[in-house]
């Protein structure tokens, strides 16, 4: 641009290469991480997205909530803890290659592999919310209309459901495992190889390493689950309202509070960023 008294209106951006097949290919990439990006956050706006009801329910004489928006609202929490529980195990097994397999990594967890882990987590969350929202939603609720809950949970409408449940008691059970046991289970196996990967790490500042990766989604991993495991491995005859009802304010209310958190605060750059903003 030849220099003198001209007012630059705009800019011109060179990117990151002028080849039209880099550019497609460098244009899928980063599409992918976008959506992959807007995809993680929207389940959190979504999930927290049930605090302001409880907000309402809190100071409002109103304290209704139609039929449609209790479905809607079981459907998306259940579908969305559900999910998160295949992602929980999909990062177990990220954090597996990447410690026993560091040299492997950009191989065994591709991007195709990535996208595949989290559309299949979504899938799977969301068919298996479907079942139990449909077999819920049948029942007749003939006695009561009143939820002594916070929220549309699964064992409060399920006290307030008439008609034969014993099949319904088989399904939680499934569903339970299918969604529950099984990434916990996978969770385990993958921690073990990388117990054993660690063992083998001869100097204790590489296992303090190895272990730091893994922290984050230790922590994740133990107050999601153990928050789900204390309600739902019991029946519904041992149901306890005030107990369980303080739980499952931890894992809808605090849990997508304390998630960015955990994740966020092991990473250099946002430390970086938070030490320069507060100085």
């Amino acid at each position: 641009m030849p220099r003198g008294n001209r007012t630059v209106t705009k800019f011109i951006l060179l990117g990151f290469t002028t080849d039209p097949v880099m550019q497609l290919v460098l244009f899928a990439a980063f599409l992918i991480m976008y959506i992959l990006t807007v995809a993680g956050n929207a389940t959190l706006i979504v999930l927290i997205f049930y605090t302001p009801k409880i907000l309402a329910i809190c100071i409002s004489n109103d304290k209704s909530i139609s039929f449609a928006g209790c479905l809607a609202q079981f459907f998306f929490s259940a579908g969305l803890d559900y999910t998160e529980c295949y992602l929980l195990a999909a990062m177990a097994y990220d954090r597996y290659v990447a410690i026993s397999k560091p040299l492997l990594y950009s191989q065994a967890m591709s991007i195709k592999l990535g996208v595949f882990l989290v559309i299949a987590s979504y899938l799977g969350g969301f068919i298996n919310s479907s079942i139990i929202t449909k077999k819920t939603f049948s029942f007749d609720f003939c006695n009561d209309n009143v939820i002594d809950d916070f929220f549309c949970d699964l064992l409060p409408l399920v006290k307030l459901a008439c008609g034969r449940k014993e099949g319904y008691q088989a399904l939680m059970y499934f569903l339970l495992s299918s969604n529950v046991i099984t990434p916990i289970a996978l969770i385990l196996a993958s921690y073990l190889f990388i117990i054993a990967t660690i063992l083998r790490i001869r100097s204790t500042q590489g296992r303090l390493k190895a272990f730091s990766t893994c922290s984050s989604h230790l922590v994740s991993v133990t107050l999601y689950y153990g928050s789900i495991l204390y309600i739902y491995s019991h029946p519904s005859s041992s149901y306890s309202l005030e107990r369980d009802k303080m739980v499952s304010t931890f894992y809808t209310v605090v849990f997508p509070m304390l998630n960015p958190l955990i994740y966020s605060l092991k990473n250099k750059d946002v430390n970086g960023a938070l030490n320069k903003f507060f100085k």
